[in-house]
């Protein structure tokens, strides 16, 4: 991409650059916020923050935040709650799928174990909204609680739906507004409110960062089939080994023969790829257009994400913001 001159794309290390002191804080208020409790809990902690982590959530809202001033220290402690939870949600989620990796090595619960993982995840969302208790602030209280509430209600639909074939469109984007898009949108929204930005911006900023949060998961489904697992970080073609049935495939299934629902159906069935090898899916998802047809869709929420910030003047923070957006729609992990 191009240098991040006035009026160019910004690279990542360049959107880094812009927080990366503010980052520092945030990382020194997260070993703090974990280093009290039981052992296991820090240990979990910092397993997972080490553990290759992009800071993303963090970043969006100290980024929002510097579109009207530099990050106060509850704007820090505030970038911590939303790492904080998104921890916790990764612990949980990596027992609920049994997951075995996260990020290239052994995932929490294969390490501590399925009870003290649910229970340091648990003991994670505690903290965070400790944390964000100090802010004093019924406004951010609800945010989180309702943003807590609909990732919870997006992981119950999702364990709902497991092992089912019928899953429409709509069905997948409920899940990702719950499960990821409301997290993204929880960021930007806090980064304004932390940044003092009128109610209308604040508005605009949480639209933004919701559609942002489409854009991502929607290319999140697309590299569990075209990614490499040395790359992603866990196997490819995990979602339907765990009986998920993502867009690409919901597009990909609009035009399947019987025949190849069936195949789907067995790799469903297995919860593994020994009678249906993960080509044959990935040939026919590719055959009908899932994959192109997913990128398309998650384009039209960066571009509309891209809209939203026409709203606000000129500066490295909205020019960063951006590049994010095309940052989410190009990567490959």
């Amino acid at each position: 991409m191009a240098s991040g001159k006035l009026g160019q794309a910004l690279t990542a290390r360049e959107i880094f650059s812009l927080v990366s002191t503010d980052l520092e804080k945030v990382e020194a208020e997260l070993r703090l916020q974990t280093s009290g409790s039981a052992d296991a809990v820090g240990q979990i902690a910092h397993y997972l923050q080490g553990n290759g982590g992009k800071r993303l959530r963090p970043i969006l809202l100290l980024v929002t935040c510097r579109l009207f001033q530099a990050p106060s220290p509850d704007a820090i402690r505030l970038a911590a709650v939303v790492e904080l939870i998104h921890t916790a949600t990764l612990v949980h989620d990596d027992v609920i799928d049994e997951a075995r990796t996260r990020r290239g090595k052994p995932s929490a619960n294969v390490v501590w174990g399925n009870h003290t993982s649910v229970l340091a995840g648990d003991w994670l969302y505690m903290q965070a909204f400790q944390i964000a208790l100090r802010q004093r602030s019924f406004e951010i209280l609800d945010l989180l609680i309702t943003l807590t509430q609909q990732m919870v209600d997006g992981e119950l639909l999702q364990l709902e739906r497991i092992g089912r074939i019928d899953i429409s469109e709509p069905d997948s984007m409920e899940l990702i507004d719950r499960k990821t898009a409301s997290l993204f949108s929880a960021c930007t929204k806090l980064g304004g409110l932390a940044g003092g930005a009128t109610s209308r911006d604040v508005d605009l900023l949480a639209d933004f960062g919701w559609n942002l949060g489409m854009a991502f998961q929607l290319i999140d489904d697309i590299l569990d089939f075209t990614s490499r697992e040395s790359v992603l970080g866990k196997p490819v073609g995990n979602d339907l080994r765990e009986g998920k049935v993502t867009l690409p495939l919901i597009y990909a299934l609009d035009q399947a023969t019987a025949d190849e629902r069936a195949a789907i159906q067995t790799v469903l069935d297995d919860a593994a790829y020994t009678r249906v090898p993960f080509s044959q899916i990935l040939r026919m998802v590719e055959n009908y257009g899932g994959i192109e047809r997913t990128r398309l869709r998650a384009r039209q929420f960066t571009s509309k994400a891209t809209e939203l910030l026409a709203a606000f003047p000129d500066s490295p923070s909205r020019r960063a913001l951006q590049a994010a957006t095309g940052l989410v729609a190009d990567r490959d992990r």
